[in-house]
């Protein structure tokens, strides 16, 4: 990839790069991915970021919040969300719909030749 930008690199380099083992923080991860799904999994996938690195504290392992932030982000690994969601339009049966004048074309020909609003 860099020989092709002109950067010269000895085929040495590239191979050595190949051959090198996971890094320390790469192990650690890894490790902490493992505790983390644990733990996610033992309180049945509600906890968040948060209750899972306290969680992992109180277990003796000493991690940041932003690193279970980000590992679980990486798993796609997501907390229960509180609260009910809040229904804002509720439209009726017989409710009656504009006209869609401009056929869902809303390239103008010309500057001030097409003007659309919405009212919700």
């Amino acid at each position: 990839m860099l020989s092709e930008h002109g950067i010269a690199i000895a085929p040495s380099v590239y191979y050595a790069h190949l051959d090198r083992g996971p890094t320390a923080a790469e192990w650690r991860d890894a490790h902490l991915t493992c505790e983390i799904q644990r733990v996610y999994g033992e309180n049945y996938g509600v906890y968040g970021a948060r209750k899972v690195w306290l969680q992992l504290n109180r277990e003796g392992f000493s991690v940041a919040r932003c690193t279970v932030e980000r590992l679980m982000r990486d798993e796609h690994l997501t907390g229960a969300v509180r609260g009910k969601v809040k229904r804002t339009t509720i439209s009726g049966a017989d409710a009656e719909l504009a006209e869609d004048l401009v056929n869902r074309d809303f390239t103008p020909l010309a500057p001030d030749r097409l003007w659309v609003a919405d009212f919700t």
